[in-house]
């Protein structure tokens, strides 16, 4: 069968209330004035299929989302960008988050986690013919995806995930981290990020695992062998870090599915990520291809 789809989302949609804060982390007070309070569509699963549809992929994206205004919002991001929708009904409600942004754009998220009842999954059939039409499949942490794991495998799509800020320890995150071929994780949380890639790579299916590190750059892990990843320079003043972890996964996405090697797929993250720290948390955007690719051989030409 052909494919029909370059890059199948599955989980990650949601709403953030974005608040602008004096600093991070936020010291105890009555109250502060700041500037306007905003909601918008947009949580992992929403950015990375903006990302990789901005980037020219075919995309479709599928969770469970509720009826509701938030699930309005996101129903409305993806009809705006012409991105393919799947939705399963969400009995609690659609998913949602307050983030705390502060003025040299660090984010604190605060997540509702009651929007996720045990007993509610992607059902199988549909999670299995969209794999069937997709090359490739970039699943959420968020419930219920672990789920759908082994009906992608089944499919025979290639997967990816992101752990976030994983601590190398939590069993929750251990289905995404050794079902996925590629992984993505942050160093965030990590005593020793080398050990935890290479963790993964030894008890998982994962050929390739990035762990990106903020203003250090990444570390890119293929074949054994660890390669730090440069960081890229923002091509405007960095105003929020929210969703450039998820541009970064869109950006290597993009050059794996092209074809391209492990350490140019981490460039191309690494310049959309740089990108998405220029983009104010309350807007959903996200780089082109034309302008990947143009900073990406600027890059490499560059003496």
């Amino acid at each position: 069968m052909s494919s029909e789809i370059d890059v199948l989302v599955l989980g990650g949609a949601g709403v953030d209330t974005i608040v602008r804060v004096p600093e991070l982390p936020l010291p105890y007070a009555d109250s502060y004035l700041v500037p306007a309070i905003e909601t918008r569509a947009g949580q992992t699963g929403d950015f990375v299929a903006v990302g990789v549809h901005a980037l020219g992929l075919r995309t479709h994206h599928i969770d469970m989302i509720g009826d509701d205004r938030e699930g309005d919002l996101v129903r409305a991001l993806h009809r705006d960008r012409g991105i393919g929708l799947t939705e399963v009904p969400l009995s609690a409600g659609t998913k949602r988050a307050v983030n705390l942004v502060g003025p040299d754009g660090r984010r604190l998220s605060l997540y509702d986690d009651s929007r996720a009842p045990d007993e509610e999954r992607l059902p199988p059939p549909t999670v299995a013919a969209l794999a069937a039409a997709s090359r490739h499949a970039h699943v959420a942490i968020t419930h219920p995806c672990a789920d759908a794991l082994p009906t992608l495998r089944e499919a025979g799509v290639s997967i990816s995930t992101d752990l976030h800020n994983w601590d190398g320890v939590q069993a929750y995150h251990e289905a995404f981290a050794y079902e996925a071929d590629v992984v993505f994780l942050s160093t965030t949380a990590l005593a020793n990020p080398e050990k935890t890639m290479r963790g993964i790579a030894e008890r998982g299916r994962a050929r390739e695992v990035v762990a990106t590190a903020a203003a250090e750059g990444a570390y890119l892990l293929v074949d054994g062998e660890v390669t730090h990843i440069s960081t890229v320079t923002p091509p405007a003043p960095v105003v929020d870090s929210n969703g450039a972890g998820d541009a970064f996964a869109s950006g290597y996405l993009f050059g794996r599915l092209a074809g391209e090697p492990p350490r140019r797929c981490a460039l191309y993250g690494s310049i959309a990520g740089a990108y998405a720290c220029t983009v104010p948390a309350t807007r959903a955007d996200a780089i082109g291809r034309e302008q990947l690719l143009a900073t990406a051989a600027e890059l490499t030409n560059r003496p």
